[in-house]
């Protein structure tokens, strides 16, 4: 079995073509074909169905997928890793970040790195954190910042918590102050107000949403499915109040009423991950290190 033969594997799984995926791996259409079935002759199984105009995976292709692609993504990782000659000159780090973290606590970071190490290439994906757990277990991203607790546990993954943040109520100066005018905003209060909600996936709706219910409430909703930048620009413009994380909320600067909420008030624990049996390469490891000593 050759990484040439998984990667073209691969190619025809994702493109449901043949054709397709020649041009994506940039080889003859007839030289993919033979190396496919040089593989399916190895393994002893077909690992597609091949109808005109059809292509789909048969059972032994579905197993092979995501071990194809984890193989795939170690192997290109050592490449990495060896390219990544001495003084990290070059190389690049694959980090994964809910959206409100690329908004508060990555940008000084991040820049910082890139002052100190201006040839690593840093590529950034934004996503909730069920989904950067999944690109982090198939070897998409190399680190990834997420939200504790995760809905399910992951024995895959190594975790180290980086901090603990407060969560605060953002409303319009132009609007009313939110719950009884006070200095502090109770969850209960909530009930009287109507929400700008994230779009599913978000970890700071579901935070939310259980927070409201807990104190026995269903929370109305003005407008739901923004990003963060969305949701800040709805708030600013009066059309509802929103729950978001203090760092968020500091750096979001002028047009905005910051309201903590009373104790114990919501926070949420941020966390470091990676995969536990594969070490991060070396310029991941120096931003880890960043992140952890921030």
């Amino acid at each position: 079995m050759q990484l040439q033969q998984l990667q073209y594997f691969v190619a025809v799984a994702e493109t449901r073509h043949f054709t397709h995926a020649a041009e994506l791996v940039h080889v003859a259409q007839p030289s993919l074909s033979q190396q496919i079935k040089a593989l399916e002759r190895e393994l002893g199984a077909d690992l597609f169905l091949r109808a005109r105009g059809n292509i789909t995976l048969t059972d032994a292709g579905e197993a092979l997928l995501p071990l194809a692609r984890r193989i795939l993504a170690d192997a290109d990782t050592a490449r990495q890793e060896v390219q990544e000659l001495v003084q990290l000159r070059r190389g690049r780090v694959r980090l994964g970040a809910t959206p409100s973290l690329c908004t508060g606590l990555l940008p000084d970071v991040l820049r910082t790195f890139h002052d100190r190490y201006p040839g690593i290439r840093l590529m950034i994906e934004e996503g909730g954190s069920h989904d950067l757990v999944r690109e982090l277990a198939r070897g998409a991203l190399d680190l990834a910042l997420i939200v504790l607790p995760l809905p399910s546990p992951s024995p895959a993954l190594t975790t180290r918590e980086v901090l603990r943040e407060d969560l605060v109520v953002v409303s319009s100066p132009d609007a009313p102050a939110p719950g009884r005018g006070g200095r502090v905003v109770h969850i209960a209060d909530l009930e009287r107000e109507r929400l700008v909600m994230f779009r599913h996936g978000y970890d700071l709706r579901e935070l939310t949403v259980a927070a409201c219910r807990s104190a026995g409430f269903e929370p109305e909703f003005a407008v739901e499915g923004g990003e963060m930048d969305a949701v800040l620009g709805f708030v600013r413009a009066g059309l509802g109040v929103a729950v978001v994380p203090r760092m968020v909320a500091t750096r979001a600067g002028l047009g905005l009423r910051v309201t903590p909420l009373a104790r114990p008030g919501l926070d949420r624990v941020i966390a470091l991950a990676h995969r536990s049996d594969v070490d991060p390469p070396r310029a991941a490891r120096e931003l880890q290190r960043m992140l952890l000593e921030r």
